[in-house]
């Protein structure tokens, strides 16, 4: 268990400071598809050849990167087909919104053949907001008026409690400690944010406002600072102010269809059909915001400029790496081989591919083309190029070591070969290489 712990935290910190991972509904796998998943991985393992990575810490930097954006684009593609096996791509339906300022919307549901879902009308009274503390503004370079000591103090927040501590050195100012603080506060990752504010005639004050908005039923609060029952010395809550609500959490409230509503978060679903997210209220020049599904030809349009955009963003993370590691080009060109074995085609339907193998969607010539008498033949060449994208994106993300620079030390016997534990664990050793 204190492996597994450790090992989490390793991978969450490049995961957090190189490309941070947002979860979706296709992360979730039946039992045969993880069965397939490590079966890919045994048949990989016995055919990979013994080598050796270059020492580097940049090497887990690239890895843990060029598999979490590959996922990304996997995810995105799973998205436009519906699920991870669907071979009909880019029939899903999208929602819209009359005002994108106000109110977004994504379709998140699924319709039977003949199904039809009714527009929603929302106005927006009040937005969800978070809770924040302000401390006490203090003189910025005055020393702090507490004595020389190890302090602590806790915070409750989401039914967990957290003991922060710290010591205070002769000499050190106001300014520091709430610096420090705020910045331990930061790093702890458990739902808050903390920021020093100028205030005037020199002065600054620890501001700490939660992550999260709205409250539940029968909650005052999101989070509560105390050092009442601390473990070291007390006092600094007091001298800081951090205990002072100067804004209590909110729900958002809005009516549907004319009825009223709350919700405790900006982003939510409606019927099991909608993603919502509010992101302003509504005025006497835009009282009601319409949400519906888009007529089937704007849908693919939409589907198809989606497409374009995430695989373009990937060749853009690949090129990041581009300075460090040589053999990101060996990927990149991969890439760009795919689609210039379609180039043609795409080109015909208003999808451009440029020398560097990206995609460029030219709205005019896509819109002919998806009103045109012989749309369905002419976009299967999207479906075929998804498809191809769709497995190589499979592939990285089983096995990013392939581009990671390396030198080959032995091959496998042929017709003899047998699965090598170690070379999985490369992956995870250059994790630890650097931790320890």
């Amino acid at each position: 268990m204190a492996y597994t712990a450790i090992h989490d935290n390793i991978y969450n910190y490049y995961l957090t400071a190189y490309t941070p991972k947002n979860a979706g509904k296709y992360d979730a796998h039946k039992r045969s598809e993880l069965r397939g998943i490590y079966n890919s991985m045994i048949k990989l393992n016995k055919e990979s050849p013994l080598y050796m990575i270059a020492n580097r810490k940049e090497s887990a930097q690239f890895a843990v990167g060029l598999k979490e954006n590959a996922r990304g684009l996997h995810m995105e593609l799973a998205s436009l087909g519906g699920n991870l096996d669907s071979r009909e791509l880019l029939d899903r339906k999208v929602a819209y919104s009359s005002n994108e300022d106000l109110i977004s919307a994504k379709f998140i549901g699924s319709l039977s053949e003949g199904e039809e879902v009714s527009p929603l009308e929302i106005e927006v009274e009040s937005l969800a907001s978070g809770q924040v503390n302000l401390g006490t503004f203090l003189k910025s370079d005055s020393p702090i008026e507490l004595p020389p000591d190890t302090y602590s103090f806790d915070i409750s927040i989401n039914d967990m409690n957290y003991e922060f501590q710290f010591t205070i050195r002769a000499g050190e100012t106001n300014r520091n400690i709430q610096a420090r603080l705020g910045r331990l506060i930061n790093n702890s990752n458990i739902g808050l944010r903390a920021e020093v504010l100028e205030g005037e005639e020199g002065t600054s004050s620890l501001h700490i406002e939660s992550e999260a908005t709205g409250l539940k039923p029968g909650r005052e609060k999101l989070f509560s600072v105390s050092d009442d029952s601390t473990s070291k010395a007390s006092g600094m809550v007091t001298y800081l102010g951090l205990d002072y609500v100067s804004h209590d959490a909110s729900n958002a409230v809005f009516t549907l269809n004319g009825k009223p509503n709350e919700a405790s978060s900006n982003h939510f679903t409606l019927d099991k059909f909608y993603e919502i997210e509010l992101r302003g209220v509504s005025s006497d020049e835009c009282p009601v915001v319409s949400v519906g599904l888009k007529a089937d030809y704007e849908a693919l349009a939409d589907n198809v400029s989606q497409l374009a955009g995430s695989y373009n963003s990937f060749l853009s993370a690949v090129d990041r790496f581009k300075a460090s590691y040589t053999s990101s080009g060996k990927l990149k060109g991969e890439m760009a081989g795919i689609a210039a074995l379609y180039k043609e085609n795409l080109s015909g339907i208003g999808l451009n591919v440029q020398e560097d193998g990206s995609i460029d969607v030219d709205r005019n010539a896509l819109s002919t083309a998806i009103h045109s008498g012989d749309a369905d033949d002419k976009f299967q060449v999207v479906r075929n190029f998804t498809q191809q994208i769709f497995r190589k994106t499979r592939q990285i993300s089983l096995n990013p070591m392939k581009y990671v620079d390396k030198t080959v030390v032995a091959y496998k016997n042929p017709g003899h070969n047998l699965p090598t534990p170690y070379v999985t664990s490369n992956y995870t050793g250059m994790l630890f290489n650097y931790y320890c």
